[in-house]
């Protein structure tokens, strides 16, 4: 499995356990490396805008993609392409987590972490 995220806290708890690759940007840089990595045959194993959270409110995105690429997986690119066309659609409130005030920085932050944890329990 491949992780793709800008969350410190999944890095810390993940990074022993799996591949992760840490963007060092916002929300919108994760989903454009998950999208990179999709056109180079990695599937898609968790929604790239999963939770009720809005995808302008929080600066942290983390999404799992197969370890392994092969052929384009066309349900993947088109589901990235989905989430990247909805995130154009609402300017981002935060574009770095240090854009926040740090006591929500912390919350989507967490808000994140659970929501992938969460995800990866069920794999």
């Amino acid at each position: 499995m491949l992780l793709v995220t800008n969350n410190e806290k999944v890095r810390t708890k993940y990074g022993p356990l799996c591949t992760v690759r840490f963007v060092d940007g916002g929300h919108n840089d994760v989903l454009k490396t998950v999208r990179d990595l999709v056109h180079k045959g990695h599937r898609l194993l968790t929604h790239p805008l999963a939770g009720s959270v809005k995808p302008n409110e929080t600066p942290f995105r983390s999404v799992a993609l197969s370890g392994e690429a092969g052929a384009v997986d066309l349900p993947s690119l088109e589901l990235i392409e989905e989430a990247m066309s909805m995130c154009r659609q609402f300017p981002p409130r935060f574009h770095r987590g240090e854009d926040a005030p740090p006591d929500m920085r912390d919350d989507f932050a967490e808000i994140d972490f659970r929501l992938i944890d969460g995800a990866l329990s069920l794999q």
